[in-house]
């Protein structure tokens, strides 16, 4: 290589790190269905404390909305991504990453450590011995997204970021966007095909509770159900990329293949069926293999057909339109601030049990709409302007 051809070749990738190339158009019932599931979680979780265990919690299956968002991140990502590697490097494409997710991790981080100590109740035992000095050491390592081992759980409960619980699937979702730029992106369509199958295999497995790699002799309420994730700990990791693995691979096949379906009123039709989804009771009991097959049914054929329908469907009328674009504005914000305010709802229910139902149903109430206002407004105040900021930093350019 002549010395031009090398500075030509530090140019370019000069070029590729430091321009930010413009968004794509959205898909914005994706956007709007993301929403819906993110609202309907948000219940899901205020619903928990009065639940008895996985078998008995109202709006049962919320928590399959992790695994519909990782259907809609691998979508996205190939849409967004896919045909931009001549454009773009690697760190170009983590820095975009970091710039879209980060900032309200951190602020979210930061509101479970200031509601932290209104959270002491016997549900979190750990809260009440954990000294203050401790809690902003957290804090600054839940900054980095790095999961925390249990031997670091200042709450109780084993989580990966005890100050804000539902950081968890975001820490997925950082591999699984690292695993697509130095690996997945490579994959030919028939490879991706072959990992599809593959991954859906080891849904069916968990959803059925198969212990494959002898992991889960602990699982007893949430056997047959994908409940889990969020600990380093052997059953809870597999457990975690598992739910993770054949959502995102599948959202990335269908945005390769591009095979969408045109639906009337797409928005309407597809946030019915994953509200459907959701809020279905238990099936089967609190042992029963037909809540496995109903879960395994709803990640392997109903959430990747609900993507294909929303991205090849287009959303007509104000009304409309302007519920998908609220819904996807609030929709990663008030996913990844709200359990903080879960936190204190539990601990007050905890510390008050013998207070009126009137009382329980003021609280929850006040805590869902006070989620959707904080979540808004660190949208508008908060996560815009970091965003628009990072971006003047750390490229030089904005290109087409």
């Amino acid at each position: 290589m002549t010395q031009i051809d090398k500075m030509k070749s530090s140019a370019d990738a000069s070029f590729k790190d430091n321009v930010y190339l413009a968004s794509k158009p959205r898909y914005e019932i994706l956007d709007g269905l993301r929403g819906v599931a993110a609202l309907i979680i948000v219940a899901f979780h205020l619903f928990e404390t009065y639940s008895k265990g996985p078998a008995y919690q109202i709006l049962n299956h919320g928590y399959l909305a992790v695994d519909f968002f990782f259907v809609l991140s691998g979508f996205v990502i190939g849409y967004a991504y896919d045909d931009r590697w001549d454009r773009m490097s690697t760190w170009n494409f983590i820095k975009r990453r970091l710039v879209r997710l980060h900032p309200m991790v951190i602020f979210g981080c930061m509101i479970g450590a200031a509601l932290f100590y209104f959270g002491d109740c016997e549900a979190f035992p750990l809260i009440g011995k954990t000294p203050g000095w401790m809690v902003v050491v957290v804090m600054l390592l839940c900054f980095t997204i790095i999961p925390l081992p249990t031997s670091m759980d200042i709450r109780g409960w084993g989580e990966t970021n005890p100050l804000n619980g539902t950081v968890w699937s975001l820490q997925w979702e950082y591999l699984a966007n690292l695993l697509y730029a130095f690996v997945i992106r490579r994959l030919s369509k028939v490879a991706l095909t072959v990992c599809v199958f593959l991954f859906g295999c080891m849904t069916v497995m968990l959803c059925f509770n198969i212990d494959w790699l002898g992991v889960w002799a602990q699982r007893t309420e949430a056997a047959y159900t994908v409940i889990g994730g969020w600990s380093l700990t052997p059953d809870q990791l597999l457990i975690g990329v598992t739910r993770l693995l054949y959502p995102f691979f599948a959202g990335l096949l269908i945005s390769r293949v591009h095979k969408l379906i045109k639906v009337s009123g797409g928005f309407w039709w597809c946030g019915l069926l994953v509200a459907i989804v959701l809020v279905m009771p238990r099936l089967g009991g609190t042992t029963g293999w037909i809540n496995g097959l109903y879960e395994s049914l709803a990640i392997i054929v109903v959430f990747p057909l609900v993507v294909s329908m929303g991205a090849g469907s287009t959303v007509t009328g104000k009304f409309s339109v302007s519920v998908c674009k609220f819904f996807g504005e609030v929709s990663y914000p008030i996913y990844i601030t709200h359990y903080p305010l879960v936190y204190m709802q539990m601990a007050w229910a905890s510390r008050h049990p013998d207070a009126p139902l009137s009382q329980h149903i003021a609280v929850s109430v006040g805590i869902y709409i006070l989620a959707i206002f904080n979540a808004y407004a660190a949208y508008k105040l908060y996560d815009l302007p970091v965003r628009a900021w990072l971006k003047k930093k750390l490229f030089k350019q904005i290109a087409k």
